[in-house]
């Protein structure tokens, strides 16, 4: 890949365990990984300079926000055009309901992961919002019953020092 980093295994550790707590010091990641606070930090800016470290999230819980009902939207997009493609993501990225926006391959255009307070809430998304909408074709939804943190994220590797702690 061009656009991937060497990383060795003081970064693949660092990578970790901010995966795993973003909120961690520069004093505590640099006990963790076994080296001077000052090259952690140096660590961090260049895995950020480079990209590697695109940002940081806060994740909420939908269901204490009063959007317990998660749902994924499989939307077929006719025509599929890019004058259409445009607007239509601009406009779902909008929508406060809205959690991802994925654009795919095969039958479906797109995957939408939705929060919504109810199956009304629900019913009245997908008729407001994308069925009224002349370019979407067709919806299918599914409802989310549970969901698992995965990660965190690593480079491909056949060597076992770099596996997941």
């Amino acid at each position: 890949m061009a656009d991937s980093v060497v990383l060795d295994a003081v970064d693949l550790h660092i990578l970790r365990l901010l995966q795993n707590d973003a909120r961690t010091t520069y004093r505590e990641l640099a006990a963790e990984v076994g080296v001077a606070p000052s090259t952690c930090l140096d660590r961090v800016a260049r895995l950020r300079r480079t990209g590697v470290i695109l940002g940081h999230q806060l994740r909420l819980d939908p269901a204490k926000l009063g959007r317990g009902l998660e749902a994924l939207l499989l939307v077929q997009v006719r025509p599929h055009r890019r004058e259409l493609i445009g607007p239509f993501v601009d406009r779902i990225r909008a929508l406060p309901e809205s959690r991802a926006l994925f654009h795919l391959t095969g039958p479906d255009d797109y995957l939408v992961h939705v929060a919504v307070a109810d199956p009304a809430d629900l019913q009245r998304l997908v008729l407001d919002e994308f069925t009224s909408r002349r370019e979407v074709a067709r919806v299918e939804t599914r409802l989310i019953f549970q969901q698992w943190e995965c990660g965190p994220l690593l480079p491909p590797s056949s060597s076992p020092s770099m596996s997941a702690d």
